[in-house]
């Protein structure tokens, strides 16, 4: 699809997942034993044929940019077009713009220098594994100003409660964005426009000082613009909050939950890591878990997500709880209902115990 670019716009994914994002943005956040949470964003855009991706950060970027590297992984280190991580660089003495609008502003040679004549615009935050190639078709066939890439819902979770909900006229456009939360349809964050609209619609936002494109440039225009949607009926989840972020990958143990995410569609795409398999000694008491390659193990793990290169040492127990890659896991340790980030190191006989709904968290790097 040469007509369309891709934007991943994380401005306003601020630090959503507590601990785990005092180190790096959202969208870099490890997620499902193998990946980070922007895999998903980046795959569904290449497997739709787009061939050139922006990434707007504004803060926390370095390990977003060391995972994404030249976009080699998604087949995106190209002469023309690729991908482009653009971290705030306001250098323009007359920019009066705000918000994610400075970004829009700051790059617009983006925008100017691609042959596409259409936009999609997504955070990190709706995950799921499809192609937007049918959605771009509706996009044209309506000749619609902005298309918005929808879900329904069949149960509230917590994470639904803050996603936008579209209302309908009769004639199919949308008539306007509420937080209604019996409305089951939900807008996920995912929208397509026309690159001529969203220029045009820029302009006049940092003409008044707004400072968030899509809730001042799209949603307050919806009357005056052709406002569609186009329905994901696929498995899908979003991640707001650490109890969705635990919950979320909890859920990813029911087998009919994880072949629904990554059987349904081609590969989610990752940056590789050559690491051999598990190795899986004669102490190990492995059960409903999710290994990831690299890892030593020797002690018991339950219904928990394990990353790569974890070492669970003889006498340890692990249940519930989600390792990420490189910890320690010493003799004696018992841990439920936990998420270790990178590279922690859990000493002989240490108890952690927290609960599903908030889950004992411990941050990168640290030593207990």
């Amino acid at each position: 699809m040469n007509n369309l670019m891709g934007l991943i716009n994380l401005e306003h994914e601020y630090d959503f997942l507590e601990e785990l994002t005092y180190f790096r943005s959202g969208a870099a956040a490890p997620f499902a034993g193998r990946y980070r949470l922007i895999d998903f964003t980046l795959s569904n855009m290449v497997k739709s044929e787009i061939t050139e991706v922006a990434v707007f950060t504004n803060k926390k970027y370095r390990s977003l940019m060391d995972h994404a590297g030249t976009g080699a992984d998604w087949e995106l280190a190209r002469r023309h077009g690729g991908l482009f991580i653009l971290p705030p660089d306001w250098n323009d003495p007359t920019d009066i713009s705000r918000g994610d609008l400075r970004h829009f502003h700051n790059n617009r040679d983006y925008f100017h220098r691609s042959k596409a004549d259409h936009v999609i615009i997504s955070g990190s935050q709706f995950i799921a594994n499809t192609s937007y190639e049918k959605a771009f078709k509706y996009h044209l066939d309506k000749d619609a100003d902005v298309t918005l890439i929808t879900t329904k819902v069949q149960e509230d979770l917590p994470e639904h409660v803050s996603q936008l909900r579209i209302e309908k006229d009769e004639n199919g456009k949308v008539s306007n964005l509420t937080n209604e939360q019996s409305n089951k349809e939900l807008f996920t964050g995912v929208y397509i426009i026309k690159k001529e609209v969203l220029l045009n619609l820029v302009d006049e936002c940092i003409a008044f000082h707004k400072d968030h494109f899509f809730f001042h440039g799209v949603k307050e225009n919806i009357p005056n613009l052709n406002v569609r949607t186009f329905e994901y009926d696929g498995y899908s989840m979003f991640i707001n909050s650490i109890e969705s972020f635990f919950r979320n990958n909890m859920n990813l143990l029911n087998p009919e939950a994880y072949r629904g995410l990554f059987f349904t569609n081609s590969y989610v795409k990752t940056k590789i890591s050559n690491q051999p398999p598990v190795k899986y000694r004669h102490s190990a008491d492995v059960k409903d878990s999710l290994l990831a390659n690299g890892c030593v193990i020797d002690g018991d793990i339950s219904k928990s997500v394990i990353f790569r290169g974890v070492q669970v040492k003889k006498g340890a127990s692990i249940k519930n709880s989600i390792i990420m890659q490189r910890c320690v896991i010493e003799e004696g340790v018992h841990l439920e209902n936990v998420i270790l980030d990178k590279d922690v190191q859990i000493t002989r006989g240490q108890t952690f115990i927290g609960s599903p709904e908030k889950p004992f968290i411990v941050a990168k790097r640290r030593v207990i």
